[in-house]
């Protein structure tokens, strides 16, 4: 199976675990690396390092970070670099819709390559913009 770490600033990485959990039950292989306010960037390389090495079964490991160019996601990038019998992706931009899409894939997903294409993927599906139609006027009345 697919490892999953989800990093990023804040709580957003254990608050999107909670969600995930919340929506779909207690997820195999997976877990969060909070980035919080008092923490230096040792602190998170560290944690992330742990998580990575608890998943030193899985045939691959997923890091879903909150944003682009974050420190979450350099550190993710630096942990790759360094990590070389491990194999990582990573994926900046993470949202709920897609960590659940990802978290029900793992069962037939088996290349984390082609889990971090799909995860890409299903984030620009969930990003959507709404718009009011006429149709929906009918409604207002």
């Amino acid at each position: 199976m697919i490892g999953v770490i989800v990093t990023g600033h804040g709580k957003f990485a254990s608050g999107m675990e909670s969600a995930l959990k919340l929506l779909a039950g207690k997820p195999e292989k997976f877990t969060s690396v909070d980035f919080r306010q008092e923490d230096t960037i040792d602190d998170l390389e560290f944690r992330l390092r742990d998580a990575i090495r608890d998943m030193s079964e899985c045939t691959g490991i997923l890091i879903l970070a909150d944003i682009y160019e974050g420190a979450p996601y350099r550190e993710s990038i630096e942990m790759k670099e360094k990590m070389h019998d491990q194999q990582i992706e990573i994926v900046a931009g993470v949202n709920l819709g897609m960590l659940m899409q990802i978290n029900l894939s793992r069962g037939y997903v088996s290349d984390v390559a082609d889990l971090a294409d799909l995860a890409v993927e299903e984030g620009r599906k969930q990003t959507l913009k709404y718009v009011y139609s006429e149709s929906e006027a009918a409604y207002d009345d």
